[in-house]
């Protein structure tokens, strides 16, 4: 991924920073430098904003070169590269561009059509059944992460959608497992994460009338819940954490599983 960073824009950064920010996707730091970026990210969007790049990159290139045989054995999700307009001024002209700037109005369209009152209430459920079984401590999720292989497909086939568990080992916390729920657009899933301190994080998914909504945020007291939707998909990441950190981890987790977390509200 080094050798890219010089194609895309800078934002600012230099190329150390580009390439030490690539290392930290690829999980090529050691342990203390990989504290200092993640840290940096809280405080940082420009860097914040090429780590969901560099991400979404990465995954968009393991979904590509995958190996189909082992796709057909469990639930996954593809996820896309938001092409950046420069990269289709040096391969297209003419009719494409026309196609692109179609698809991005189209897009905002979807964006803004979709009801803000849904949008809320699914924030609102999300808020609630974290509130719920977040200080559970023996009954915090129903399929534990030891079979998460289990847990992810049950929960795609109950929602009938592929799903995928995010990873948020890089800000300490671990994967506990996962739980069925009922939500106003049909069956909701819950999946739970726990750092060394106890604190939970928890990713409420459901389905969405549209393909696309921007990242918002609903608060209750302490809690906090950052939500959007992507490909008809609705998510929404909650926690009891200082809203800059839960912030930071919103946006990897949204850009990560396709969405647009440059479309905060």
């Amino acid at each position: 991924m080094n050798g890219e960073s010089s194609l895309i824009p800078t934002d600012g950064l230099g190329q150390a920073d580009l390439d030490a920010l690539s290392a930290f996707v690829d999980g090529e730091l050691p342990e203390g430098e990989r504290r200092a970026i993640a840290e940096r990210l809280v405080h940082d969007p420009r860097a914040a904003d090429r780590v969901t790049h560099f991400r979404a990159q990465r995954a968009a290139l393991r979904a590509l070169f995958a190996d189909p045989a082992a796709q057909s054995s469990g639930p996954c999700i593809v996820l896309r590269i938001r092409t950046p307009w420069w990269r289709h001024a040096l391969v297209a002209a003419g009719s494409l561009a026309a196609g692109v700037v179609l698809a991005w109005f189209a897009g905002t369209l979807e964006t803004y059509l979709l009801p803000p009152a849904a949008q809320s209430a699914f924030a609102r459920q999300a808020d609630i059944a974290y509130a719920l079984y977040a200080p559970e401590q023996e009954h915090a999720v129903e399929v534990a992460a030891t079979r998460e292989g289990t847990v992810v497909s049950w929960l795609s086939k109950r929602l009938n959608r592929p799903l995928t568990v995010p990873s948020l080992a890089e800000y300490g916390y671990a994967f506990l497992g996962g739980r069925l729920l009922p939500g106003s657009a049909g069956p909701a899933a819950q999946f739970m994460y726990e750092n060394g301190h106890g604190e939970r994080l928890a990713l409420y998914v459901s389905a969405a009338s549209l393909a696309q909504a921007p990242v918002r945020l609903w608060r209750d007291g302490d809690r906090r819940t950052f939500y959007w939707a992507s490909r008809r998909t609705a998510y929404a990441l909650s926690g009891e954490i200082p809203g800059d950190r839960l912030r930071a981890i919103a946006v990897d987790v949204c850009g990560d599983l396709g969405g647009r977390p440059e479309q905060w509200r």
